[in-house]
């Protein structure tokens, strides 16, 4: 797909490879990669398609307006769909709050629409962090939401039509999180960005800064790339879950002991944190994290079951978002990788086909033939294997 590399080469390209690595998460980054580049991501006509042919209900479809959401009974009908009961979308009804000024908001579209969910595998391979997209709607000068910030990192692009931005920076709370001790932080009292965004433009907002969104009279349909990257606190409950397997840990705290065996206890307890955190330490953590990225939802039939022989032209991509670590075991001479979480461990014979596509993500089975000087048959052996354990998908 044409949207596969957004942001790993077209971003990357307008931007500055380090320039973007340098700002992520820290500053505002804007950058015009041209209508031309985001027009296939998404359009009126498979808006539609994707509100059609989906079972949307609230809260994964609503409705916004002025800061507050739109009672669901104002378009939305009971109905029945599959033998239950759901609330069905009322065109009608929802076109008319669109008119009054609503802002309707489809979380997950990068689930429904390929063209998205191929950029949001890009992005993610970018920040190798899970990503999801949502999209917004609106027409008018009205606002779906006052003043706000978010709980994770974005990127903006804009598809359709004009926003006016205002990008505050951080409030009186620096770095806010979802799950936190303190929400009532207040916004700065100044902007360090200022815009309105056309179509092609692409608008990254680092977690926690205030930003306040308009219409400008004209209609707006713009994505919204959400992504949360790990924090220190991250990698400190990675540390507790390990904690189980230390009997010590395990162990009741001397409650009614002497003064002199609690200190000792509790000296103890910090040395066994202080040497597990040495043992586990960021790059560690980072790792494994990466290691149990989840694979999107996707199926590769008839071949993954009736073990058909794929041609020269058909496409392997590989299962992985993020490219895996493929190791060679010296005892076994297995080739291993992890996947989902997932470990893995193939015949030898398939090294060299398993780290060209973690290389480059889809090749034909020609192109992984020519690339790693194997005759196709066994390339076609190699891929066969590898569908059915769903570490590829065949096209």
């Amino acid at each position: 797909m044409v949207t596969d590399y957004l942001f790993t080469e077209t971003l990357r390209e307008a931007v500055g490879a380090e320039s973007l690595e340098d700002k992520l998460s820290r500053e505002v980054v804007f950058a015009d990669l041209g209508a031309a580049a985001v027009a296939p991501l998404l359009d009126f006509a498979a808006l539609n398609e994707i509100l059609s042919t989906r079972p949307l209900e609230p809260p994964r479809l609503r409705l916004h307006r002025e800061g507050s959401p739109v009672p669901v009974e104002r378009y939305t009908e009971t109905g029945e769909s599959s033998g239950r009961s759901r609330r069905l979308i009322r065109p009608d009804a929802l076109y008319a709050q669109l008119r009054e000024g609503a802002s309707m908001v489809l979380d997950g579209i990068d689930r429904l629409h390929p063209p998205i969910g191929a950029a949001t595998d890009d992005l993610m391979r970018l920040v190798r962090e899970r990503a999801q997209v949502n999209l917004y709607l609106i027409w008018g000068d009205s606002h779906g939401f006052d003043t706000h910030w978010d709980d994770h990192d974005t990127f903006v692009v804009q598809v359709v039509g004009t926003k006016s931005w205002q990008v505050h920076g951080q409030g009186s709370r620096a770095y806010p999180m979802k799950v936190d001790a303190d929400h009532s932080h207040e916004p700065p009292g100044h902007t360090l960005w200022e815009g309105v965004l056309r179509p092609g433009h692409v608008l990254h907002v680092p977690r926690g800064w205030w930003h306040t969104v308009k219409g400008t009279g004209d209609v707006s349909m713009h994505l919204t790339f959400g992504f949360t990257r790990a924090t220190g606190i991250d990698w400190a409950r990675s540390l507790l879950e390990r904690l189980h397997d230390v009997e010590f840990m395990r162990q009741d705290l001397p409650r009614f002991a002497s003064a002199e065996e609690r200190r000792k206890h509790q000296h103890e307890l910090v040395r066994t944190l202080t040497d597990l955190a040495e043992r586990h330490n960021l790059d560690s953590f980072l790792a494994d994290r990466d290691a149990r990225f989840p694979r999107r939802q996707s199926f590769s039939l008839p071949w993954a079951v009736d073990g058909a022989a794929p041609q020269p032209e058909t496409v392997v991509e590989f299962t992985a978002i993020l490219p895996p670590a493929v190791e060679r075991e010296s005892d076994t001479g297995k080739v291993a990788l992890t996947v989902a979480g997932r470990r893995y461990r193939l015949p030898g014979e398939t090294e060299a086909v398993v780290r060209e596509l973690a290389r480059h993500h889809r090749l034909t089975v020609g192109e992984l033939a020519e690339r790693t000087a194997t005759p196709v048959a066994n390339v076609v052996g190699v891929v066969q294997a590898l569908v059915r354990h769903h570490l590829v998908l065949l096209r």
